[in-house]
């Protein structure tokens, strides 16, 4: 779905977290940032997603990595959905879908005969403003390995 590749500089972005604090590109500069986008908190597959991210946090943050999840949904979601599932990173609350058009990310979809618009599950590593690898297929159970797989 996304016109961007590897090699391609990441779009900036400064969205507002969960507590209303604005996170930027710029302040993971020296980290591989894992930015993975979902479509909705509290739904089956993006807490799957959210829950694999977390369960492996540590293990990614000693290789190197740091996280960010984006969806369009409030500032107030993101904090029930943190809080509910204990989530140690922070989720940005891009309810302009700048962030989320920039990246490619929204479109048409179909679930169950239904044809609407909505963010297509999709994971960026960055690293120094550089997109270094895309995750158009993810594995929302297994996609800490999934990505670790990618850098062996």
């Amino acid at each position: 779905m996304t016109n961007l590749k590897i090699n391609d500089p990441a779009p900036a972005f400064s969205v507002p977290n969960q507590d209303g604090k604005l996170i930027s590109l710029s302040d993971y500069s020296n980290k591989k940032l894992i930015v993975f986008f979902y479509p909705k908190d509290n739904t089956p597959g993006c807490t799957a997603e959210s829950c694999n991210l977390k369960e492996n946090y540590s293990l990614l943050l000693e290789k190197g990595f740091d996280v960010v999840g984006v969806s369009a949904d409030s500032e107030v979601s993101h904090q029930k959905f943190i809080s509910k599932y204990e989530l140690p990173f922070d989720l940005l609350a891009d309810t302009t879908k700048k962030m989320i058009q920039d990246y490619g990310v929204w479109g048409e979809k179909k679930f169950m005969g239904k044809v609407y618009d909505g963010i297509h599950r999709t994971t960026f590593v960055i690293s120094d403003g550089i997109i270094e690898n895309i995750f158009t297929k993810v594995k929302t159970k297994d996609h800490t390995q999934q990505i670790l797989e990618a850098y062996k």
